[in-house]
């Protein structure tokens, strides 16, 4: 994977710094690097219920840090069909692997995926001035 300084190319990205990744019908969403080095130490994370339906931009977690508590915003319609429930007991993973073991749910489209009204890498760069 090719990455634009800590913007992965093979994922997409909304204006509020949440990051998406398409995986078979479903979407993989986090938080980016940018984001979570601005919130500095998290340390704690409010997950959705697996089974919500969540609308586009809607809010639908949050993310506390010793600095403030930030909602994250859903980049597309869908229901959760999964959450990451060791952050729960470590939400410091998303400051350290925030396109990784950080990411914080699935969400699962009713007609199919699209994720061309999302930023690609190159315009998130440009976003966040990288």
């Amino acid at each position: 994977m090719i990455a634009l300084g800590d913007v992965p190319e093979d994922l997409r990205y909304t204006a509020e710094h949440e990051w998406v990744k398409e995986e078979g019908g479903e979407v993989s969403i986090g938080i980016t690097d940018f984001a979570q080095n601005a919130l500095t130490e998290v340390v704690w994370v409010e997950l959705p219920e697996v089974g919500a339906v969540v609308e586009v931009m809607e809010s639908f977690a949050s993310v506390e840090s010793v600095k403030s508590v930030s909602e994250i915003y859903a980049p597309v319609a869908g229901t959760v069909s999964e959450v990451n429930d060791s952050l729960e007991g470590a939400p410091e993973k998303i400051n350290q692997d925030p396109y990784g073991s950080g990411w914080i749910c699935r969400i699962k489209t009713e007609e199919g995926i699209d994720l061309s009204g999302l930023l690609d890498a190159a315009s998130y760069s440009a976003l966040i001035g990288e």
